[in-house]
C-alpha cells in the first residue's frame, strides 16, 4: 500500500464509522466499496472490513459505557439470538451469489428509512414492550435472521437491528443505537470476522488505518448520538438508511 492508499483508508473509515455510530449502522456503505476499489477481492474485503468493524464497537462501547445504557439480561438475549445467525451467514456467504440478497437487503433498508420518516413519533420515547414469552420468541427469531444477514452482507444490517429494537421492543433511538453499536459492532462483527478469517483471507497490513478510523469514528459518533438526543438520531438514521438502500441497489446494476 502507498501512503495515499493509507490516507484514503483512514479518511473513509473515520467518516463511515462516525456516521454508523450516529445512526446505528451503515459503515459498510463506504468502507467495503473502498476496499474493493483499492484492489481487494470481495471475500477478502468483507473479512478485512469485519475485523475493522470490531474497532467501531470498541470505540462506541468506550463512550456508551460511561452512560450505563445497556440492560444486561436484554443484552445477553440479543447476543444469544444473533450470534448463531452471524456464524451461519458467514459460513455460507463465500460460496453463495450475493446479487439477489444484496438487492433484497437494499429494498428492505430503503423501506426502513421511509417507514421511520413516515412515523414522526417512532423511537422518541422509551416504552419497553414484547418482553413476554411470545414477544421474546418472535423478537429473538428475527434477530437470528438479521444475524445471518449480518454475517453474509455487511451493509445495512446494523440499521435493521436498530429499527427492530425500536419497533418491536419499544426502545428509543438512543438506547437502540447503543445496543446495536456495542453488540453488533463488537460481538456480532467479531464472530463474523473470526468465521470469515478461518474460511477466507484477511489483509492484516490494511488494518491499522481501518482500525484507527473505526475507533475514532465510533467514539465520536457515539458521543454525538448521546448529546444530540433522539430526534437528531432519528433524522440521521433515516438519511443513512435511505442512502444505504439506494447504494446497495445501485451497486448491483450493470
Amino acid at each position: 500500500m502507498t501512503a495515499l492508499d493509507t490516507a484514503i483508508l483512514l479518511i473513509v473509515s473515520l467518516a463511515a464509522n462516525l456516521l454508523s455510530a450516529l445512526a446505528g449502522g451503515g459503515a459498510g456503505l463506504l468502507q467495503l466499496p473502498a476496499l474493493i476499489f483499492l484492489g481487494l477481492p470481495f471475500g477478502v474485503a468483507l473479512a478485512t472490513h469485519k475485523v475493522a468493524s470490531v474497532a467501531l464497537g470498541v470505540g462506541a462501547s468506550l463512550r456508551h459505557a460511561r452512560n450505563h445504557t445497556l440492560e444486561w439480561p436484554f443484552t445477553l438475549f440479543i447476543l444469544a439470538c444473533g450470534l448463531p445467525g452471524v456464524v451461519l451467514g458467514s459460513s455460507l456467504i463465500l460460496s453463495m451469489p450475493e446479487t439477489p440478497a444484496r438487492i433484497a437487503l437494499g429494498l428492505m433498508t430503503l423501506a426502513m428509512g421511509v417507514y421511520s420518516w413516515r412515523n414522526p413519533g417512532l423511537g422518541q420515547e422509551h416504552t419497553p414492550r414484547h418482553r413476554d414469552r411470545r414477544g421474546l420468541l418472535i423478537g429473538g427469531a428475527t434477530l437470528f435472521l438479521i444475524g445471518a444477514l449480518n454475517g453474509s452482507l455487511t451493509s445495512g444490517t446494523g440499521l435493521l437491528v436498530t429499527l427492530w429494537l425500536v419497533r418491536w421492543f419499544g426502545l428509543d433511538y438512543k438506547r437502540a443505537v447503543a445496543y446495536t453499536l456495542v453488540l453488533v459492532g463488537l460481538f456480532w462483527n467479531g464472530a463474523g470476522a473470526l468465521t470469515l478469517g478461518m474460511l477466507g483471507e484477511i489483509r492484516w497490513d490494511w488494518l491499522p488505518a481501518l482500525i484507527a478510523g473505526s475507533l475514532i469514528g465510533g467514539y465520536l459518533g457515539a458521543h454525538l448520538s448521546i448529546v444530540k438526543g433522539n430526534r437528531f438520531i432519528k433524522r440521521g438514521f433515516e438519511l443513512i438508511t435511505i442512502a444505504t438502500g439506494l447504494a446497495l441497489i445501485a451497486r448491483t446494476l450493470p
